[in-house]
């Protein structure tokens, strides 16, 4: 459940020192804080000081790091009524809507904090019949300076998907928050602050895209991006001037698919969640679904029952919040009206339904695969409904866009078999957006949805790298890797081998 949106222009140049920008509640206008502008100058001094503090902190060791993090843990969770507040006011989103965020935080963190040492931590392996005199094992060493990028849309939760598991798995982390949400950010590293005072282990810079592009050329050893694939691009074309290695969480534009055997009720309460949630602004959230034709009308009116209760606005018992970041009302605005123009028919809402900074959920139905509706993302409380003869149909469609993040199925029969066709990083049946709240699961897209994983053994094994370690035990009858070896070594070797591995 997380992440992106078109965010801030990555961009070169440097701030005036001392100069400070607001953070707003996009619900009222009102400011929440002030925070600095990071020139380079103090994001390259920010990386300069975690060299020592990721050296101390990988010294650690995996239990010194899970005692600290279990730490930390327990002090979010003692100042979870605090930290949501924020979020709400940095976002906008209804206080059950963070709230659910910071269940998912704490989750993942206790997970990572838990299960790095057996991810990471030495271990043995074959080493082969051919080896059979050496002892190997390996380890997975961390890098040292992690910099992280984070979006507003899930200002906590996406981000600590590569702050958590960079800690756990031994390195200092600089992070770069939205401009949107820089409380959010600074709240975090305060906390962590609070059990880790020895040394900078976790800071935290704050600007526009002027600091994003100075963290990505502040020296790091890796940068973890969230944001949209325009500037996903931008970064990487930023940290490929010193290789600087990336992994990058970029745009979606999910499908859920629903079978002819669907349970229509629960497919029906999935998509409206998926696709409003948030107010949209989910990036594996749903945007589209295909629907076999047969149960098709059926699954409308279904959807356009429980769209129709749901209302956007500021007040405590609102469903849905506004549009955090205002441009975005946009992209929505054109893309609703792209699809009215080209055919489509809107069931629920419409043109008038965008009043910012609130837009009221629209579904639009039998839209052309070719309008902006279908292509792009959208990033709002929209859901597109196309008929398919079958879910295999819907299937193609799904894969035949750019993004490739997550996905959804509704089966009875073959959930599993049509999961399994969808080209994406993950895929939930017979529910929406269950693979992010599974700290054991990677979560991670292809094609323009980016590359690299957050979460998960993959997600700890992003921010390491594996050293390989053999140890000689004792001398081999025949030993090929010297010149002192007999003419008939390798013979021997090469018949060992047709014997082996020949049948």
């Amino acid at each position: 459940m997380t992440q992106t949106a078109p965010d801030a222009t990555l961009s070169t140049g440097t701030s005036d020192a001392g100069r400070l920008f607001a953070s707003t509640d996009p619900r009222t206008g009102e400011v929440v804080a002030q925070h600095p502008v990071h020139t380079e100058a103090e994001v390259q001094d920010a990386v300069a000081s975690a060299r020592p503090a990721a050296e101390w902190w990988a010294g650690l060791g995996f239990e010194g790091r899970k005692s600290r993090l279990d730490a930390w843990r327990k002090v979010l969770v003692g100042k979870l009524d605090e930290f949501g507040a924020l979020i709400s006011a940095e976002t906008g989103k209804p206080a059950d809507d963070a709230r659910t965020e910071l269940a998912l935080v704490i989750d993942h963190l206790h997970w990572a904090a838990r299960q790095a040492g057996r991810v990471l931590g030495r271990r043995r392996v074959s080493p082969g019949l051919l080896m059979y005199n050496h002892a190997a094992s390996i380890e997975y060493r961390p890098l040292g300076v992690i910099g992280v990028i984070g979006p507003w849309n899930y200002p906590a939760f996406t981000p600590m998907g590569s702050v958590a598991y960079a800690l756990a798995a031994g390195n200092a982390v600089v992070f770069k928050p939205s401009e949107y949400t820089p409380g959010v950010g600074t709240f975090l590293a305060s906390t962590f602050a609070e059990v880790v005072p020895e040394h900078p282990v976790f800071q935290v810079v704050t600007g526009f895209g002027e600091t994003g592009a100075a963290l990505c050329r502040a020296g790091v050893d890796k940068l973890a991006f969230t944001g949209s694939t325009a500037t996903g691009k931008r970064v990487m074309a930023a940290c490929a001037e010193t290789l600087t290695p990336v992994l990058v969480e970029c745009g979606g534009k999910d499908a859920l698919i629903v079978d002819s055997d669907a349970d229509l009720s629960a497919a029906a309460d999935a998509a409206v969640w998926g696709g409003v949630f948030n107010a949209g602004q989910t990036c594996a959230g749903v945007e589209r679904v295909y629907v076999a034709e047969d149960v098709f009308d059926e699954f409308v009116s279904l959807v356009t029952k429980r769209v129709k209760k749901l209302k956007p606005g500021g007040e405590p018992g609102a469903d849905l919040g506004p549009i955090t970041m205002p441009k975005q009302v946009d992209v929505i605005r054109s893309h609703v009206a792209d699809a009215l123009e080209r055919g489509g028919n809107a069931v629920v809402g419409g043109a008038e339904s965008i009043r910012p900074p609130f837009v009221e959920p629209v579904v639009l139905i039998d839209v052309p695969e070719d309008s902006l509706a279908v292509t792009e993302e959208t990033f709002g409380p929209t859901l597109v409904i196309n008929r398919v003869p079958d879910a295999v149909e819907g299937v193609r469609r799904a894969n035949a866009g750019r993004y490739g993040l997550g996905g959804a199925v509704f089966s009875r029969s073959r959930g599993d078999e049509l999961a399994r066709q969808m080209r994406c990083g993950m895929v939930s049946v017979n529910a929406v957006l269950a693979f992010a709240a599974v700290p054991a699961l990677p979560f991670g897209g292809v094609g323009d949805s980016g590359f690299g994983r957050i979460h998960g053994e993959d997600g700890l094994r992003e921010f390491a790298t594996p050293q390989s370690l053999t140890r000689k035990r004792f001398s081999a009858l025949l030993n090929p890797m010297t010149y002192d070896r007999s003419s008939r070594t390798v013979k021997h070797v090469l018949r060992l081998v047709r014997v082996l591995y020949g049948r």
